[in-house]
């Protein structure tokens, strides 16, 4: 298959999943708070529920395209994202919100898997350390795109989320169009061996672990409260609020290039730089938040360095589990949104006991220790 044929429906299924689906709920928020009148408790019991759905979804997509292949896990993907907008996009209510958003939620964990599999199958070997982190880097095109959406239309959230699941719907077709059929007996159809489970004997399994477990606690402050941090701290209105995730998408498309720095510098240089990139956006941010500028200069080095480490992980896990793609792809992504819940957590109690510099800077440290516990050579 071609590299563009495979690659540029990835990169746009991703970027509705995680851009679309899942980040643009924070953007939205307030208006869909002031709209359907839910307490501060209520939706952050909702938008936990992102996290939920994406650590279940993800366990079950790896394993299922261990033992059919991605193609039908793309395509319920797809669906999900799909149905989760259109549900958000009519809620009567908060339960059918709720809903919407574990469907949203778990079409960013039924989709990383499968693409794993399918650069496997379809890609040159040359070529899948590109295609794999170009497709991840879908996800800096959605922020992008969901903030443009924030600054047009944020007062108008329902009809936000109906854009957004028309979008969805093209990009379910385009997808189910190319993505081959797989066939596990001996017919015409491309033959799909089954992959093995088994986390034992890949080497270097352990510090993949703990790295995507801490790369996620440290990136969870800034996820999670970075927006809420400058509009206490400076005079920002709406356009320039939203500006700033646009930002973090924006950059967060040079994050595709993480698989030419792994060809040239090799894969531990390039999860260094990464991980002190994404430590310092931390740190910058609580240095002045209220200053235009600096926050930006923050927004687009931490879209830039998450997006390149999330495709350096993606990379490492492949290697590591040289036999299975998706588990390659499962295991640093999983691990990654583990941390990031319990980083969220605790996070909120850090900033209502030391102020949101502190604790920004508190991570931004642990985001630093993570560079020391990269892949080796």
């Amino acid at each position: 298959m071609k590299f563009s044929k495979l690659v540029l429906p990835g990169v746009t299924m991703i970027a509705v999943a995680y851009g679309l689906a899942r980040f643009s709920f924070g953007l939205l928020l307030p208006a869909i708070n002031e709209s359907m009148e839910m307490t501060d408790s209520t939706s952050g019991i909702i938008s936990s529920l992102f996290y939920v759905a994406y650590c279940v979804t993800i366990i079950y997509a790896t394993v299922m395209t261990t033992r059919e292949g991605p193609r039908r896990m793309i395509i319920f993907a797809g669906l999900s994202a799909f149905l989760g907008l259109f549900l958000m996009a009519v809620t009567p209510n908060v339960w059918v919100l709720g809903l919407g958003v574990l469907l949203a939620g778990g079409s960013t964990g039924l989709v990383s898997p499968p693409y794993g599999g399918a650069v496997s199958l379809w890609i040159k070997e040359k070529q899948q350390g590109k295609a794999n982190t170009w497709i991840n880097s879908g996800t800096g095109f959605g922020i992008a795109l969901s903030g443009l959406g924030a600054i047009l239309l944020t007062p108008h959230w329902r009809i936000t989320y109906a854009i957004y699941a028309v979008l969805a719907l093209f990009i379910l077709i385009w997808n189910y169009k190319v993505i081959p059929e797989m066939d596990t007996g001996s017919g015409s159809k491309l033959m799909f061996k089954k992959g093995n489970l088994s986390l034992q004997g890949a080497k270097g399994s352990t510090n993949l672990v703990i790295a995507s477990f801490i790369l996620g606690f440290s990136t969870a402050a800034f996820w999670t409260f970075s927006r809420s941090f400058i509009e206490a701290a400076g005079d920002y209105n709406n356009v320039l609020l939203s500006g700033f995730w646009v930002m973090i998408g924006i950059f967060g498309v040079l994050g595709g290039f993480s698989g030419s720095m792994i060809e040239k510098g090799g894969l531990p240089f390039a999860y260094k730089i990464g991980s002190l990139a994404i430590a310092s956006a931390s740190i910058i941010l609580a240095l002045a938040p209220e200053n235009l500028l600096t926050a930006y200069l923050s927004a687009g080095l931490f879209g830039c360095a998450y997006i390149f480490l999330t495709g350096v992980l993606l990379v490492w896990g492949i290697r590591v589990f040289i036999k299975n793609a998706s588990l390659g792809i499962g295991v640093p992504f999983l691990l990654l949104a583990v941390g990031q819940v319990i980083g969220s957590s605790l996070a909120g109690m850090f900033i209502e006991t030391w102020g949101y510099a502190l604790s920004f800077t508190l991570y931004g440290f642990t985001g630093l220790a993570a560079a020391f516990i990269g892949p080796r050579k």
